[in-house]
């Protein structure tokens, strides 16, 4: 496995699985050990084959899947329909050429497959601040040759300056803002408001967003919401409520408040639609 600081790491392709990992893969992908729960023993018979990361596509995109310390990761390379309802709702609502944003880009399992809905025109904003989660989403964006895709190695918040984030070290796609005291492992890392974010990317609209930010959804979306004008609020938005009960406020009675209505919801995000 190449460093994550390597600044030359292996081309796509360094890492395809071997003839037995492409069986448990397949076998994976075509049964219900695709589950949740079968993931993390999935990944250990994986990793006893050949130690290392694994280069597949997933959703029409190129990904060097670091399988043993992310879920998100995981979930990608066993399951083909992995958050799949959420990017289709979001893709029926960005035209080609248009602009979705993802907050919390991880790797990219959102930001790279609608990178390749809104093609080459279209614009797709990733935010991820965590440095090595950032260099995995950047070598992914660059092996799928996605130009339209904008990188952003920041913190979404509620101010601009600086915060503390903490790697749960099990799941590194866990990575969230400290709120209380920090721990000996956290890292500081720049802050800004979403709206700041969208104006250095130079977005006059928003077709679609997802938010993804382990509790921190609400100090994001109840500013941006309150502050940027409704020309910026985006048409279909993506967010996910597992850790609802960390929130500060309400954001999502707050933008149901400000005219949107819930269309779905799953076992992790709420689906709303503006209008």
């Amino acid at each position: 496995m190449t460093p994550d600081n390597d600044p030359s790491p292996a081309p796509f392709g360094a890492f395809a699985p071997n003839a037995a990992q492409a069986l448990v893969v397949r076998v994976a992908r075509g049964s219900g050990l695709k589950r949740g729960a079968f993931r993390p023993m999935l990944t250990r018979i994986v990793n006893l084959l050949r130690a290392g990361p694994l280069d597949v596509d997933y959703q029409g995109a190129r990904f060097r899947f670091h399988h043993q310390v992310s879920a998100t990761e995981r979930g990608a390379l066993f399951n083909p329909e992995y958050n799949r309802e959420e990017l289709d709702f979001l893709r029926s609502h960005i035209p080609p050429g248009g602009v979705a944003v993802d907050v919390g880009a991880n790797v990219g399992t959102f930001a790279l497959p609608l990178a390749r809905h809104v093609g080459p025109t279209g614009l797709v904003i990733a935010i991820e601040p965590h440095p090595v989660t950032h260099a995995r989403l950047a070598f992914n964006r660059d092996a799928s040759a996605l130009p339209q895709v904008k990188l952003f190695a920041v913190a979404a918040g509620d101010s601009d300056g600086e915060v503390m984030i903490e790697t749960d070290g099990v799941n590194l796609g866990a990575s969230h803002i400290v709120v209380g005291a920090a721990g000996s492992e956290a890292i500081k890392v720049p802050s800004l408001r979403l709206q700041a974010i969208l104006e250095q990317a130079g977005a006059t609209r928003i077709d679609a967003l997802k938010i993804d930010v382990e509790g921190f959804e609400d100090r994001v979306l109840t500013c941006f919401f309150r502050h940027a004008p409704d020309l910026l609020w985006p048409r279909a938005v993506v967010i996910e409520h597992l850790s609802r009960d960390e929130w500060q406020n309400d954001c999502l009675a707050d933008m149901i408040g400000r005219g949107y209505r819930e269309i779905g919801r799953t076992r992790s995000n709420t689906l709303l639609l503006r209008g």
